[in-house]
């Protein structure tokens, strides 16, 4: 008789014995004897191998519910674990668990998924019904994995959720339908270095030094108010940042925020560093305390090439004539998002002539900006507050138009001004009740980045 038969008989004895001799109030002493038999059991199968991890899971007024892994046994996916044993005032019988993986395709959803795999409708609405943290379950998507456990009849006990890489979404069954909670594996933060020169691109040579292209649009972010990146970046400018890398068991999962950065530009040192203030906010600040936002966003576009500046002699592509271009063409395809570049108020959303679909947003008193020739609208609407990065609209081809692109306008006082030239202000600076905090924050962000950027370490960095 193999280990597995042995087992399964011996345990099934066992459970059926104490069911005889128990009443309906289990005992805690009653349930650490019956622990201590199983794993007699396990030991004495003639395995010199160790044991797996042996679960208990106690839930109040529900079956104790009781995972042991085979000695010297390789999981896969059809028998993970071997053997579930419940033993409870309710139920009391013994069945191998089998658990199953479905990856989620287009068009999928529970129900779909759950008459697929032969689960009944009755089930699935108890486990939706099971809490707040089940709710998850209707967000699946394409691509995403479920494990699902099966018990005897093919019913379904247990639903495990991957809703990220730090977080489980888990549904078991007990003893009154199904209960649901998140668990969590614990993360470790470490800092981490990086530098580089352009010889390409921003993208490509950040990639080059080990950045995610999450990390690598932070960058340009955080410095985006004061360097153009689809324009004024040049072969030789450098740039180096510390910032937080997450683990997991020791493995990196991805990369957290930057901590400190520096950018050389043409010659120009632009240094940031992140405070986070008492209230949690986190913002970026010169070493000095100035804010490294500013009013306006210095491009609506992320890394879109410039098609036509501002110039008041410019001919027009379509007209064919003389015709003032007071504002400047971002080449994109059509679709790519559109930001506002301030906070501000929108004051028209509409058709605009040759301009076609058109959001004019109003910043304050003295400035406004105009996005023309759009593909569709955003989600705001005129007389809507809208946020500095949000979404006015798409790009497209709309009105007199010879291709898919932007055309942005800044106005001060009413005139017209070259977007990319335009100084703006900054937002305020750090507050003097706070520069104690800031400096003990930051010194030792600074300190090293000023070590990543020494000659030996742009090295080892190359």
């Amino acid at each position: 008789m193999g280990k597995q038969s042995f087992i399964n008989r011996d345990l099934k004895n066992l459970i059926t014995d104490k069911a005889s001799r128990t009443n309906t109030s289990t005992k805690p002493v009653a349930l650490t004897a019956t622990f201590v038999v199983l794993a007699a059991l396990l030991y004495f199968t003639g395995s010199s191998s160790a044991l797996n991890t042996t679960t208990v899971i106690t839930e109040k007024d529900s079956p104790h519910v009781i995972r042991i892994a085979l000695p010297n046994s390789t999981p896969d996916a059809t028998s993970l674990p071997p053997i579930t044993a419940t033993i409870g005032p309710k139920t009391t019988k013994t069945a191998a668990t089998v658990w199953q993986e479905y990856t989620v395709k287009p068009g999928d959803n529970l129900a779909k998924i759950f008459n697929r795999l032969g689960f009944s409708a009755t089930t699935l609405h108890n486990i939706i019904q099971s809490g707040d943290n089940a709710q998850l379950l209707k967000k699946i998507r394409p691509g995403q994995t479920l494990r699902f456990a099966k018990g005897q009849d093919n019913i379904c006990i247990a639903v495990d959720y991957d809703i990220d890489r730090i977080k489980t979404l888990k549904v078991y069954a007990v003893a009154d339908g199904f209960k649901s909670l998140i668990e969590e594996k614990p993360v470790e933060i470490s800092h981490s270095t990086a530098s580089a020169k352009i010889n390409n691109s921003l993208f490509y040579d950040g990639k080059q030094a080990g950045l995610s292209d999450k990390t690598i649009m932070e960058l340009a972010n955080i410095f985006g108010w004061d360097i153009d990146f689809s324009q004024g970046l040049r072969q030789g400018d450098s740039f180096a940042l510390v910032y937080e890398t997450k683990n997991i068991d020791g493995k990196p999962i991805e990369n957290g925020n930057i901590l400190a950065a520096e950018f050389i530009n043409r010659g120009d040192k632009y240094q940031a560093v992140r405070f986070v203030s008492n209230d949690g906010h986190a913002e970026y600040f010169s070493p000095e305390g100035k804010s490294m936002r500013k009013a306006f966003l210095r491009n609506p576009i992320d890394f879109a090439r410039v098609s036509s500046r501002f110039n008041l002699r410019r001919k027009h592509p379509v007209l064919n004539r003389i015709r003032a271009h007071k504002g400047v063409d971002y080449a994109a395809s059509t679709g790519t998002s559109i930001k506002s570049t301030g906070d501000g108020k929108v004051i028209f959303r509409g058709v605009k002539g040759g301009y076609g679909r058109v959001v004019i947003v109003q910043h304050g008193q003295k400035y406004s900006t105009l996005y023309a020739h759009m593909s569709k609208y955003g989600r705001y609407k005129k007389g809507s507050r809208i946020k500095q990065g949000q979404i006015v609209g798409y790009v497209g081809k709309s009105g007199l138009a010879t291709g898919p692109h932007l055309h942005y306008e800044l106005r001060i006082n009413g005139v017209h001004r070259n977007p990319l030239t335009a100084k703006f202000p900054s937002a305020k600076p750090i507050n003097k009740s706070l520069l104690a905090k800031f400096k003990q924050q930051t010194t030792p962000l600074l300190a090293q980045l000023e070590h990543t950027n020494s000659p030996t370490q742009l090295a080892l960095n190359r």
